[in-house]
């Protein structure tokens, strides 16, 4: 299947049009030589590469520094080896934060349903299904590196403070990463895409609130490990908030069928019958 697009909207056909398009443009939206959007791979393959290459040295990281300075929440060093990372990661979260929020609100189209093409449309929803295809990836990996190693820390070491060396990368810096990323592309999607103009995607707010309703339920967490609950086994109730989270990025089911139903739509219309028609009318 292509898409069929109205010669009088912008496209970008292959030829030497294709060659004035930026480094950025040719590998974050591809297109075919009829001038049709393709899956990004190379954005994916950079994005993969960029990802595993920061996940490696986080916990060469960890590996290095926690059973040397990390076991002592009292000791300087561990101020200067993991506080340091902690409040460098929190301050860089924030600012990306109140910073990507009012720039996607702020830089939104007047018109956005003649600002985005279907070509374009096409081309940013590949670009989604890829983040979300990279995203499932790194999710098994952060289970893997960091909640397990979470779990294992408590589980072998002696808990003092709210701070561990595994909950500064966990929650701190994993958890707090997806919740900025959905909210900004909440907004993003939801101020640029003719599809989600207007409403509320229901299954993309409960991905973008679910890392942000668990935030309870870790103080709760820090608080009780601290003062009056040693256990650490994940099935112990202080823990049953946190499902939370798991719960709600089942909802990222809901958005790929919202996804899938519009690309169906882009795929299988004749934009150019469609305009033709629309022009006759008026």
């Amino acid at each position: 299947m292509a898409v069929v697009v109205n010669d009088k909207r912008e496209i970008q056909p292959s030829g030497a049009e294709s060659e004035q398009r930026t480094f950025i443009q040719r590998h974050v939206f591809p297109l075919d030589e009829k001038g049709n959007p393709r899956v990004p791979w190379a954005a994916a393959i950079g994005l993969t590469v960029g990802l595993s290459i920061f996940v490696l040295a986080y916990r060469w990281y960890t590996e290095e520094y926690s059973f040397t300075v990390g076991l002592d929440y009292f000791e300087p060093e561990f101020a200067k080896y993991w506080m340091s990372l902690f409040w460098a990661q929190v301050i860089g979260l924030s600012a990306l934060l109140f910073i990507g929020v009012p720039w996607c609100w702020f830089t939104r189209p007047k018109d956005p349903h003649a600002a985005m093409t279907p070509q374009k449309e096409l081309g940013v929803y590949y670009l989604i299904l890829t983040f979300m295809t990279v995203g499932a990836l790194a999710l098994m990996v952060i289970l893997g590196l960091f909640v397990e190693a979470d779990a294992a820390w408590h589980q072998t070491t002696i808990r003092d403070t709210d701070f561990t060396p595994t909950h500064i990368g966990l929650f701190y810096l994993v958890i707090p990463a997806g919740a900025v990323g959905a909210i900004i592309g909440a907004v993003w999607l939801h101020t640029r895409m003719p599809d989600f103009i207007g409403r509320v995607s229901v299954p993309f707010f409960i991905v973008a609130m679910a890392p942000l309703l668990i935030m309870p339920n870790l103080g709760l967490n820090e608080w009780g490990h601290t003062f009056f609950y040693a256990e650490e086994l994940f099935a112990a109730p202080i823990h049953w908030g946190f499902v939370v989270l798991g719960w709600g990025l089942f909802a990222f089911g809901g958005l790929l069928l919202q996804i899938l139903n519009r690309v169906r739509v882009l795929t299988t219309t004749d934009w150019k019958q469609v305009v033709e028609a629309a022009e006759s009318k008026s």
